[in-house]
């Protein structure tokens, strides 16, 4: 998916669980005159997630989506989409499965971050089972996401060591630090 004529830039939603540093990281990157991305809407299932604060401090509609029913959820979510001619989504840490009926509706269109290097470690705790398992290395990864978890195809990783004596805090920071810098890579990669 290449970017149209005269350079214009590709309407973007990122939903979003929880801190946000991967959402603050997008809108830094979207506001580059190179980016190939413009976020239009911030997505995400529960009020209590600190990044919306970004959507805020960056005047960016944000929406707010309960998922207990979730075809309703969804089907919300695309009217949503459709009516701010949403063309891409990025996930950054939201803690929803999509249904492939969705995932159909933006074929190759959606990407997530995931901090570990797929396909090991699908899922949560990921720092933790890496540690537990005396990994050499960890890292993380962007990839489409299908319909079963963290098994669309890789677009980019990046590998990081793990040192003697490393904790899932230490872990953490250094593969977020990581996450920051990959997901703009892999967004330009692919648009």
């Amino acid at each position: 998916m290449k970017r149209s004529l005269g350079n214009k830039k590709i309407s973007t939603a990122v939903f979003i669980s929880g801190r946000g540093s991967n959402l603050k990281s997008l809108i830094n990157f979207s506001k580059k005159k190179k980016s190939p991305i413009h976020i239009k809407l911030i997505v995400s299932n529960t009020k209590k997630a600190i990044g919306l604060k970004y959507a805020n401090i960056n005047k960016i509609p944000k929406k707010i989506i309960n998922f207990k029913k979730k075809f309703q959820a969804e089907t919300r979510i695309l009217n949503i989409l459709n009516n701010k001619k949403i063309n891409f989504i990025c996930l950054a840490g939201f803690m929803i499965v999509f249904s492939k009926k969705f995932i159909n509706k933006f074929p190759g269109k959606i990407i997530n971050i995931h901090p570990s290097l797929l396909p090991k470690y699908k899922g949560l705790n990921t720092h933790i089972r890496a540690l537990k398992n005396n990994e050499k290395f960890s890292g993380c990864t962007v990839h489409y996401v299908n319909s079963n978890i963290d098994s669309g195809k890789i677009i980019l990783q990046k590998k990081v060591k793990i040192i003697k004596n490393e904790t899932v805090s230490s872990l953490s920071k250094k593969i977020l630090k990581e996450e920051h810098k990959l997901y703009p890579k892999a967004i330009n990669k692919i648009l």
